[in-house]
């Protein structure tokens, strides 16, 4: 019985060619005469699409089709997830977030909302991973009259504070180069510069901690007010450069800016080096 064939551009049905037979011929590339075999993948490879968060929308359309048509917004929104906002007229007056859009709309003719709009629009969302953080961004950007909370993000660290610290140092170093001032030395065990490396940069090394990966794991060390670093478990140990700390985790000379990551923001570790960049 003849085997038949399954790939490229050969007929499934086709039975092989018998060894006396021509053949297959190679298809010819139009660039350069260049044959190439008959097998050959299609060079037309299929891109990965970016994931998005909002899928569909329904905008500044008046509360009227809620009640009028509500059998076509049901079909639209009912059970979605989303955010949407509430106008009384062109001005926005409320922003919110739902599980069952078509549901909480229906409610807000009931609650303190009632007759305080006249037109809505919707953000169907693919899932609801983000669109809570997504209402408390349009809150504090948007400010509207009928939202009573100004919106809260799970992990956020605010930088005002963290500014206003940062701006008092630089006064301080500024007014010291200008008085001047009786500072003390600071010698690390391990070094004998005066002044720590990683001194300049201490500000801006989230709760002065730093970690890198070892041996499957991470070592955590801690950096002083002054810039000296500690490596958690090298008790006594102070380290005046993050490289001689990271020669003293591997047992060999290493790039410490490279081996060491700081937290710049809640959950975001990156290489020590980014403060130099």
């Amino acid at each position: 019985m003849n085997q038949t064939v399954e790939l490229g551009e050969i007929n499934a049905s086709r039975p092989l060619a018998d060894a006396g037979a021509m053949p297959l011929k190679s298809k010819t590339s139009s660039r350069r005469g260049i044959p190439r075999p008959p097998f050959i993948a299609s060079r037309n490879r299929v891109m990965a699409k970016p994931s998005q968060l909002v899928c569909q929308q329904l905008e500044n359309v008046s509360s009227v089709v809620l009640e009028e048509y509500q059998d076509i917004i049901k079909h639209y929104i009912r059970g979605r997830n989303g955010v949407y906002a509430l106008y009384k007229g062109e001005k926005l007056y409320y922003v919110g977030l739902a599980t069952n859009l078509r549901g909480r709309l229906k409610q807000h003719f009931k609650d303190r909302h009632r007759n305080l709009w006249d037109r809505f629009s919707v953000y169907l969302t693919i899932g609801d991973q983000h669109i809570k953080e997504m209402e408390s961004l349009l809150l504090r950007i948007l400010r509207p009259a009928g939202n009573k909370q100004i919106g809260k993000f799970a992990r956020c660290e605010s930088l005002n504070k963290k500014l206003a610290r940062d701006i008092k140092t630089l006064q301080r170093e500024e007014l010291t180069s200008i008085l001047g001032s009786k500072r003390k030395a600071i010698v690390g065990r391990d070094s004998a510069d005066d002044r720590p490396v990683l001194a300049p940069y201490v500000a801006f090394i989230r709760r002065n901690r730093l970690r890198a990966r070892h041996n499957g794991g991470f070592v955590r060390a801690r950096v002083r007010a002054d810039g000296v670093m500690t490596v958690r478990g090298a008790t006594g140990r102070k380290f005046n450069s993050p490289s001689m700390a990271a020669a003293h985790v591997i047992g060999r000379k290493k790039n410490g800016w490279d081996f060491w990551q700081y937290e710049r923001s809640p959950g975001e570790w990156i290489r020590l080096a980014h403060l130099r960049d």
